[in-house]
């Protein structure tokens, strides 16, 4: 016994309006018609529709669909399908890693990923710096940063606590004390240092400018300028 268009797509779990569709674009091919007119579908057809339906599943789109019949195509976009389903299970498996640690935690979503941990020892601009210094650090350098905050981000040095309009004299003594605290980080991690392309080596200095002058007050901006130059002066002061 023959099946209509409505009853095949029933059998298929799909609509007529997606069989109609596929004989549209040469997908399915069209069935005999008896004598009133009506199609008369058979069992090549409802397996077809049930192939069509498993592929669809899997994520292949029409246009690959209607080229398996070459079996090395086939294979390409069945190998392709993998490909992308391995790089989005990796994505998930980091989500749900970043999920935990936020859970874990207890923290807001002002945390920098891989920080959760160090969320106390965090001011509301280091939190804020963090991201940015990110955009150009590749997972090493992300890394040697959230060694370096772990080793020294609690150094009592009055950087935190400094006014806006703090005297030069204090500015001096804190960028000096910080001072060696870069020093010490530097001889630590002598690879840390960003190596963004040539061409974002401006950009990348524009933003991290702007950034610490909007985040750290006047004083402190002067304290981590001056900090830096003495850090990489050849004259160190120990």
């Amino acid at each position: 016994m023959a099946w209509s268009t409505r009853r095949l797509a029933e059998l298929a779990g799909t609509t007529v309006k997606t069989v109609r569709h596929y004989h549209a674009i040469g997908l399915l091919t069209e069935p005999e018609r008896a004598d009133n007119g009506y199609k008369e579908y058979g069992t090549a057809h409802l397996v077809r529709l049930l192939q069509i339906r498993r592929l669809r599943d899997l994520g292949m789109g029409l246009a690959e669909i209607a080229a398996t019949h070459d079996p090395e195509t086939f294979r390409a976009s069945i190998q392709a399908l993998d490909d992308q389903l391995r790089e989005s299970i990796e994505h998930q498996q980091a989500v749900r890693t970043d999920l935990a640690e936020l859970l874990g935690h207890g923290t807001g979503p002002d945390v920098p990923a891989g920080f959760e941990d160090l969320a106390p020892r965090l001011s509301e601009a280091d939190r804020s710096i963090i991201p940015i210094i990110a955009l150009y650090l590749d997972g090493r350098g992300m890394r040697d940063l959230r060694d370096i905050t772990a080793d020294h981000g609690g150094a009592d040095i009055g950087f935190e606590d400094l006014a806006a309009d703090a005297e030069e004299q204090t500015v001096q003594a804190v960028a000096l004390r910080l001072s060696r605290i870069l020093r010490i980080i530097r001889d630590q991690y002598p690879g840390h240092q960003p190596h963004p392309p040539r061409a974002r080596v401006r950009e990348m200095m524009q933003v991290f400018e702007r950034s610490l002058t909007e985040l750290y007050n006047p004083a402190q901006v002067r304290v981590l300028r001056e900090a830096d130059r003495l850090a990489r002066s050849d004259s160190f002061p120990g």
